[in-house]
């Protein structure tokens, strides 16, 4: 039986894990370990149950999406890094599992190169988050426990 609290995921891709030490005039100073400490504190203070995957590798993250679907995982926040950008497999799996995801980005993708102002998967997120370095976590965080608790009390 599911308990009545939320479980979320959290799932990064590509190059995520070197967040902190690359770029950081984009991607900001927080490393990925920072930024998911301080979702776990305030999932916590939201009473939200939260885990999180990172993965460098497409087929990898599409498993794990997949999982996400058997193992009743209630939202999803999702940053596809560059397979943003190119990756319909991955659409096609947030599509076929059908879990209510929020799409976030550390950089404003859309303030970038041309081509990361194109995204698979917003079309079909609850919501896009870009631009606020690991602070979009917190944002889709927010968001996606509101929408999910509106959607329960409907």
């Amino acid at each position: 039986m599911k308990s009545s609290c939320l479980e979320l995921k959290v799932i990064n891709g590509p190059n995520l894990n070197l967040t902190g030490s690359r770029q950081n005039e984009i991607y900001g100073d927080f490393t990925l370990s920072q930024i998911n400490a301080n979702l776990t504190n305030l999932a916590i203070n939201m009473q939200v149950e939260l885990s999180f995957y990172q993965s460098n590798i497409e087929g990898d993250l599409i498993n794990e999406i997949q999982r996400c679907k058997t193992s009743n995982i209630d939202g999803l926040l999702v940053n596809l890094a560059a397979y943003t950008h190119t990756s319909i497999a991955l659409y096609d799996t947030l599509l076929a599992c059908n879990i209510p995801f929020v799409e976030i980005h550390l950089s404003n993708i859309f303030s970038r190169e041309k081509f990361r102002s194109h995204s698979y998967i917003s079309k079909i997120a609850l919501g896009v988050i870009s631009g606020f370095g690991g602070n979009s976590y917190k944002y889709g965080l927010m968001a996606l426990v509101d929408y999910l608790g509106q959607k329960a009390q409907s």
